[in-house]
């Protein structure tokens, strides 16, 4: 027998000693507010999809066209014939949406990361990253195999240390706008100041912050101002507010044949089907045009943070759908998961590695198909677990 069976074996049965072992669990409808998970119905509070697009009828009704015309897949990379007319309107509509140049699509919002931080940095480079960027990002940054200096997390004073420290170097600057695991904002108008005065590149992850913030959901550097000037790239993702699955990269017309020509995540991974583009572009117009997803959004944030004051849980000032309840230890988050399943709410345990160990959390996940009844019954349920009753 060779090493590598025993060693399976020891590593599994360790992260089980350790409260770190993970089960996938088998959701049997769609998103939505309430879905049927291992044969059980909940209030889902573990959702990306914020705006409620995911099943959306048009949504829908734009990807089946979409299979109807181009089939399931793509059938190759785009740059062998993978690429087709739904994926150029696309990229269109999103140059307008961010208000850039040019825009890139892509499979997933980890191969986004991967072709702009390995393409654009490398070995004689130095990069410089949100010590709570996501993981994504953070592969990214060793496979680059540029000098990686990571930053506490939105301290812009150690930012500007690293840059000052780094002088002489190429300095690409990486950070996500709205942080997946906290639900807090990366100070984007001092970071940009910084970088313009240092001369270093600033890349933006806007994944959680695209159709959630800015005019017309157009993200944080819409809402700040901040155009391509400033911040060369962005990046978005379709699996998020916008119902769907893929990712982009926006920025200038060199940018964007940049990655065409040298990004490896783009050049040999098959195009994202067809069918997601056509509904990726309709989700996008129910974006910018249906604000009222979004006021609800905001409506349903402040009575959740509202409720929370209420109970003796310091109120938090974070616009964002992402609440984070930090626990601390793994079996404490994991406890109170499943008390909360056992009322109906399915909210996720969150342990590391995903979060620093001594933060397990439960991720609140809030979203505009939501009511507030639902959210004055979570609420009600972590009362109760605060209490200590079962």
């Amino acid at each position: 027998m060779s090493w590598l069976a025993p060693e399976l074996t020891r590593r599994l049965a360790s992260r089980a000693a350790g409260n770190r072992y993970r089960h996938r669990v088998i959701r049997e409808t769609g998103p939505g507010a309430e879905v049927q998970i291992n044969g059980q119905r909940y209030v889902d509070f573990s959702s990306n999809d914020y705006l409620g697009l995911a099943c959306h009828p048009r949504v829908v009704a734009a990807f089946q066209r979409g299979a109807e015309r181009y089939g399931v897949g793509s059938g190759a990379s785009a740059l062998v014939s993978g690429y087709c007319r739904a994926h150029a309107r696309l990229e269109e509509d999103l140059a307008v949406f961010t208000g850039r140049p040019r825009a890139l699509v892509f499979s997933s919002g980890y191969l986004a990361n991967l072709a702009v931080v390995t393409t654009l940095a490398g070995r004689r480079d130095t990069l410089i990253a949100d010590r709570f960027n996501h993981a994504s990002l953070i592969d990214a940054a060793l496979l680059s195999r540029a000098r990686l200096l990571r930053y506490p997390h939105r301290d812009t004073l150690a930012l500007e240390r690293r840059l000052q420290a780094t002088e002489g170097s190429r300095r690409l600057v990486v950070t996500e706008s709205l942080f997946s695991m906290d639900g807090d904002l990366a100070p984007l108008g001092r970071i940009a100041a910084l970088c313009e005065h240092y001369h270093a590149a600033l890349v933006v992850d806007e994944a959680h912050a695209i159709g959630v913030l800015g005019p017309g959901g157009q993200g944080s550097l819409a809402e700040l101002g901040l155009g391509s000037e400033v911040v060369p790239v962005q990046i978005g993702t379709f699996g998020k507010a916008l119902g769907g699955l893929g990712a982009f990269v926006a920025g200038s017309e060199d940018l964007i044949e940049t990655m065409i020509q040298d990004a490896r995540s783009y050049r040999y991974t098959t195009a994202l089907a067809p069918a997601i583009a056509e509904a990726v572009r309709e989700a996008l117009v129910l974006a910018r045009t249906e604000s009222w997803r979004r006021e609800h959004l905001r409506s349903l944030i402040a009575a959740f943070q509202g409720g929370l004051s209420e109970i003796g849980i310091p109120k938090s000032d974070r616009r964002s759908p992402i609440q984070a309840l930090v626990f601390g230890e793994d079996d404490s988050v994991l406890e109170a998961a499943e008390r909360l399943r056992r009322r109906g709410l399915f909210v996720a345990a969150i342990r590391p590695p995903t979060v620093p160990i001594g933060s397990a959390r439960l991720r609140v996940s809030l979203t505009a198909a939501h009511t507030e009844g639902q959210v004055t019954r979570l609420v009600e349920a972590l009362a109760e677990l605060r209490g200590g009753s079962s």
